[in-house]
């Protein structure tokens, strides 16, 4: 399989630079490395058949070593040099040696149309420039009848509880874009022509201080954050369940989809 870099763009760049510098500590994160949607992903993998495997966004590559021993081949594509170095690095250590590592942004892949098994993503879409462009992409790399798991941090859909989740998410990491509703899924997923064939949620509970320490937020924006929650309804607090010192939970889905 042949992979040629693609250029990055100006909000690629800001994702670069928001990640480059972080690849350690998201390969250490609890958040990361754990969890009951990884688990559900593993059991999913370990039913099926697949021989080669992307995982797109693969950030420190949890997913990636998560996958490699179920099928032939894993590969772990990011924008982030440092995060690639330690997906390989690690990979290497842990005796993965179907592993490999491709450098680009996830709505231009340099991948030959019908490459891929099957394609995983988790905790990466909510960084991207356009998901719909990267989902057309997706379908394209896949091959006919290929398969798909993503997971990722979703809004509830009401605007109410939505305008919580991206303010918190945009003061902490200013690379976040949207965490989008499971509608909005599911008509990005329709207009790439991606059958999606079941839904898993999740809640995830984010620990504040580790939650704001991954990605080194300025010390403005923390307070900036604290203060905003001090402001909440309590409709709004229940549903994120905001503890005293800013921990809070997130909704998280996964979706399994098919090429059509």
């Amino acid at each position: 399989m042949k992979c040629r870099e693609t250029e990055m763009k100006t909000h690629h760049q800001a994702v670069y630079q928001q990640f480059d510098e972080q690849a350690n500590s998201y390969l250490t994160s609890q958040v990361h490395a754990q969890g009951e949607d990884l688990l559900t992903l593993q059991q999913l993998l370990q039913a099926g058949q697949y021989a080669d495997v992307l995982d797109l966004g693969c950030g420190a590559g949890h997913v990636s070593f998560h996958a490699a021993p179920l099928v032939t081949s894993v590969t772990a594509y990011d924008l982030s040099d440092s995060m690639l170095s330690v997906v390989a690095d690690n990979a290497s250590q842990r005796g993965l040696n179907n592993i490999r590592t491709c450098k680009g942004t996830a709505e231009s892949l340099p991948f030959e149309n019908n490459t891929f098994d099957l394609v995983l993503s988790r905790y990466s879409a909510h960084h991207w420039h356009d998901v719909e462009k990267a989902l057309r992409e997706v379908h394209r790399v896949l091959k006919p009848g290929g398969k798909g798991i993503f997971i990722d941090v979703v809004s509830p859909g009401h605007p109410l509880l939505d305008i919580y989740l991206q303010t918190v998410e945009v003061l902490r990491d200013t690379s976040h874009i949207r965490d989008y509703s499971a509608g909005e899924w599911s008509g990005m997923f329709n207009n790439a022509g991606l059958f999606v064939s079941g839904v898993k949620s999740f809640r995830l509970p984010l620990e504040f201080t580790s939650w704001v320490e991954r990605m080194r937020t300025p010390q403005p924006l923390v307070e900036a954050i604290r203060q905003y929650q001090t402001t909440l309804s309590d409709e709004v607090k229940n549903h994120f369940a905001v503890q005293d010192d800013g921990s809070f939970t997130s909704d998280v889905m996964l979706f399994e989809f098919q090429r059509q």
